[in-house]
């Protein structure tokens, strides 16, 4: 389609220039920025040893979280007491309960690096075994929704390690009966776009190996070095990573404690909200906005236990409420006991957000004049907002029916409106 032109001083031989002066541009829009696919991102990930992972773990979890929140005197109560409006706290409270029973952990990541160390080639074993048990919990259904390992880094010292553990896993999840759809694994302590690239290669090989659809493998890279942030050159390596692995890369995780310490921040005020945390994600968000990776925040190490437990609720439920209001939609979280300030602070967040969401859609969609007018733009964001809500738990279906008018398949379609309307994962 020429349009109008033809009809002043630009014609079709000029299209035709500007056209083919801007195919680049049109080709690097079309593959390196294809928006959000719509599928779930989890509100956390959990991080347990390797070693101590059982099926039965995150069943296990929501009880003792469960078992938190009775300590407190009730989840309602501790919704109070970490800010939440007094009435919305009884109505969430009651959500939050029914998701510690049901599903306590979205995302869980067994750790081979920091948090099992070294143990030799003792590790070969506990790769194999932690393949077993993962695939004894999805065939279980005891396995949350997303589960994977985080394996050591590509340095030299540990490159072969990490290399083997992942080599065994993944041979030990096709051996026990296939791969799990919510298989996430996790690249720590990335310096460097080759090391990156290595990774895309490594996967690439076992794909290959094992006869697994090219791209089935995807993993996440840790942000944790600043050298990530900026390299040698002045430049920052984490805008080159989506052109380094093309669809590979399904996220970049913030890396509290070791981004903070190799910048000499002193032990006591490395924490997710100190300054050289926000300009790290700051720059993550630009490096990937557009491209479909997504980001998680870090993690709090003060956790609620013995003394310090009202103040490690009130600091936890804080910083999630932060990060979301951020837009980092996925943190860690590393005890059973923060669990119900994770669940209350996120579905907080999207309750108040609701009804102001529900009340512009249902205008937009019906072009009824409001107080607000959104444009397209706009309603795929205030669609999001909700979609993401309904996905973690926090509204309901029939909510959705109710005050929008829609079911959640014609949700998902206008907020991601490349893809069919369908369910979401």
């Amino acid at each position: 389609m020429t349009g109008a032109l033809g009809r002043g001083a630009l014609g079709p031989a000029d299209l035709a220039r500007i056209d083919a002066h801007l195919a680049a541009t049109d080709a690097l829009l079309e593959s390196a920025y294809p928006g959000d696919d719509g599928t779930r991102q989890p509100v956390h990930t959990v991080y347990v040893p390797a070693d101590r992972f059982t099926p039965d773990l995150a069943a296990q979890w929501g009880a003792d979280a469960l078992a938190a929140g009775d300590e407190a005197g009730g989840l309602e109560r501790l919704a109070v007491q970490v800010g939440i409006d007094g009435a919305l706290a009884g109505p969430i409270a009651q959500r939050v309960a029914a998701k510690l029973a049901a599903e306590p952990i979205e995302d869980l990541r067994l750790d081979f690096e920091d948090g099992y160390g070294d143990r030799g080639d003792a590790e070969d074993a506990d790769a194999l075994a932690a393949a077993q048990k993962v695939a004894a919990a999805v065939a279980g259904g005891t396995a949350p929704p997303f589960i994977g390992i985080r394996f050591k880094c590509f340095e030299k010292p540990t490159r072969a390690r990490g290399l083997g553990t992942l080599d065994l896993f993944i041979g030990g999840l096709i051996e026990a009966g296939g791969l799990p759809d919510g298989l996430v694994l996790t690249l720590p302590k990335v310096t460097t776009v080759a090391q990156v690239e290595a990774m895309a290669d490594a996967v690439a090989t076992i794909e290959r190996a094992h006869g697994l659809p090219d791209g089935r493998l995807r993993f996440e890279v840790q942000v944790e070095t600043p050298q990530l942030v900026l390299g040698a050159d002045g430049r920052s390596p984490l805008a080159r990573l989506p052109l380094a692995a093309p669809g590979r890369i399904s996220g970049l995780h913030y890396g509290t404690y070791d981004y903070s310490a190799s910048l000499g921040i002193a032990a006591a005020q490395q924490s997710m909200e100190h300054p050289v945390a926000d300009l790290a994600k700051e720059v993550m968000q630009l490096a990937v906005a557009g491209t479909g990776i997504r980001l998680s925040d870090g993690s709090t190490n003060i956790l609620p236990l013995g003394e310090r437990t009202a103040e490690a609720w009130a600091l936890h439920a804080r910083l999630v409420r932060r990060s979301l209001e951020r837009g980092f939609y996925q943190g860690w979280d590393l005890h059973a006991r923060q669990l119900p300030t994770r669940y209350l602070a996120t579905y907080a967040f999207y309750r108040e957000g609701f009804d102001e969401a529900a009340t512009r859609l249902r205008a937009y969609l019906s072009q009824t004049p409001g107080a607000v007018l959104d444009e397209p733009a706009t309603a795929r964001a205030l669609a999001w907002f909700v979609l993401r809500g309904v996905q973690c738990g926090a509204i309901g279906d029939d909510e959705i029916a109710d005050r929008i008018g829609i079911d959640a398949a014609a949700l998902a379609a206008l907020a991601h409106p490349r893809l069919a309307a369908g369910p979401q994962n």
